[in-house]
């Protein structure tokens, strides 16, 4: 195994639930092999109150994260980003910027917790269920030989773990 990190950047349209959480997550259970990043195409501007509700219960620093542009990562300045996961199916299909990298794309398409309406618990219930997807799909990611596989493999073993449960 190599000492690579590698830089996953997951993206959605408002970068405010889904792809906030995504980072959260690959960052936690990446354990120092991943930096993760998140990012959107319109971002809202800051993380949606239900997914700082679930980050703060886990024990996240609600510092680390914001909603921002992708264009941040786009530009000759930025960091290399080695896969870009989209979460949404608004971002999934949208005309993606060029990233440092040329990285490797893939689509997990889970429902938006954020389209939840109701009490605050049933909102809290739809971002740990959303998590909780995520967590499957980053330890199915996780156990991949990423050493060994080409990118080609690599985005076709990413593309399936994209179908899991709940894909959306």
């Amino acid at each position: 195994m190599s000492d690579k990190v590698w830089s996953v950047l997951v993206l959605c349209t408002g970068n405010s639930a889904r792809s906030i959480l995504g980072e959260a997550l690959l960052g936690r259970m990446g354990e120092g092999r991943i930096r993760a990043f998140s990012a959107g195409s319109k971002p809202k501007g800051v993380p949606h109150p239900g997914a700082l509700r679930y980050l703060a219960a886990n024990g996240y620093d609600l510092a680390a994260f914001r909603s921002k542009s992708w264009d941040e990562f786009a530009s000759a300045a930025s960091s290399p980003i080695d896969i870009a996961i989209t979460v949404c199916g608004n971002a999934a299909g949208e005309a993606c910027p060029i990233f440092t990298g040329a990285p490797v794309r893939t689509h997990w398409g889970l429902p938006d917790p954020a389209d939840v309406e109701g009490s605050e618990e049933e909102v809290d219930a739809a971002f740990a269920r959303t998590a909780k997807l995520l967590e499957m799909r980053i330890s199915a990611f996780l156990a991949l030989p990423l050493d060994t596989l080409s990118p080609t493999e690599l985005r076709n073993a990413l593309n399936i773990i994209g179908q899991m449960e709940g894909a959306a």
